[in-house]
């Protein structure tokens, strides 16, 4: 929840916009009744997924090159606040850290300068950080630098892992928490707090109008911090199961998984991916909640409604509780 509220003449971009945060992002400001509202995309078919949700009052689709400040400017055009979805945790051929995250940066300061925007969100990963030995995380600090030294106020989000309606990380606890034998790597030791969907789309709302003429960077984080077998077990109990747990090496899956991003052009986990998922997750989002004035879903009720046997029935970009009385980002972030 958040006591925030944005005016209707407030016009705001949203960037990715057919990404899970994108779609679940819009189809909330149309539940507000939020009349101005432009989703910027990469292609026609992309277009065509956030023309589907059907949203009233319908946001403006508008195809852009992301990296070109030229073709951004012109999108921006009377723009108020953008919020800034676009990001990768996995390289392929044809998309890159560099592009996804420092170039469509630099040309959204310069964009969101000369067009007169009042405010950029970023929604970026935790961890992140311009001299991490891991190049996503490097790459995305340094696109947050780009975008806090540039002159348009900025606040960067960090993220954890998002549970959502409708993307991959749900999927997979889903997954893991129905199944008889699992075997995690390190014996799921890794550190997770996971964040509900519905309170990034809270936060990034919120951050449009929090701080007027500020730069803001805020780690979030979920109510909870547990382990992944921990976090698997929590949600197997949705299922009256209780899965048998075995160790992969560390090592091991390291070395599997940089064969395969060495051989294949597009492997299923890249080494700088793999390090991502096993990254320890700990933050104390106090500063964050208090920033945004924002209320953390308990971790029991995300895991109920993304995780659980009822949230395969759940809708995606399902728009969630409204937090105000006019206001209503796995780790991965939509490109």
């Amino acid at each position: 929840m958040s006591s925030y509220q944005i005016e209707a003449s407030l016009s705001i971009v949203v960037t990715g916009a057919n990404g899970q945060l994108g779609r679940a992002l819009l189809t909330r400001l149309a539940g507000m009744g939020h009349p101005k509202v432009r989703a910027l995309v990469r292609s026609e078919r992309a277009g065509a997924t956030v023309e589907a949700l059907g949203l009233d009052p319908a946001p403006e689709i508008q195809i852009v090159d992301y990296t070109s400040p030229r073709e951004m400017e012109a999108a921006l055009e009377g723009a108020d606040a953008v919020i800034h979805l676009v990001g990768i945790i996995k390289e392929s051929s044809g998309t890159h850290y560099i592009d996804a995250h420092e170039n469509t940066c630099h040309a959204l300061a310069l964009a969101a300068n000369r067009a007169g925007v009042s405010r950029i969100v970023y929604l970026s990963i935790l961890g992140s950080a311009p001299g991490s030995e891991n190049d996503c995380l490097a790459s995305k600090g340094r696109a947050e630098i780009s975008l806090l030294d540039d002159r348009v106020p900025t606040t960067v989000i960090r993220v954890p892992m998002v549970l959502g309606a409708d993307d991959p990380a749900s999927a997979s606890l889903r997954k893991q928490a129905q199944a008889t034998n699992l075997r995690l790597v390190g014996g799921g030791k890794t550190l997770q707090q996971p964040i509900d969907a519905r309170d990034v789309v809270t936060a990034v709302i919120a951050a449009c109008v929090a701080a007027p003429g500020q730069d803001m960077q805020l780690d979030a984080g979920g109510p909870e911090c547990l382990t992944h077998k921990n976090l698997v077990l929590r949600a197997a109990r949705l299922y009256k199961n209780e899965p048998r747990i075995s160790s992969l090496p560390v090592g091991l899956a390291r070395f599997a998984v940089g064969i395969l991003d060495r051989f294949l052009t597009n492997p299923p986990v890249s080494r700088a991916m793999f390090d991502i998922l096993q990254h320890d997750d700990r933050t104390n989002p106090q500063a964050f909640c208090k920033a945004l004035d924002i209320e953390l879903t308990p971790l029991d009720k995300t895991l109920a409604d993304f995780a659980g046997p009822q949230s395969h029935d759940l809708p995606a970009a399902s728009p969630g509780p409204t937090p105000g009385p006019t206001l209503d980002p796995t780790k991965e972030t939509d490109s």
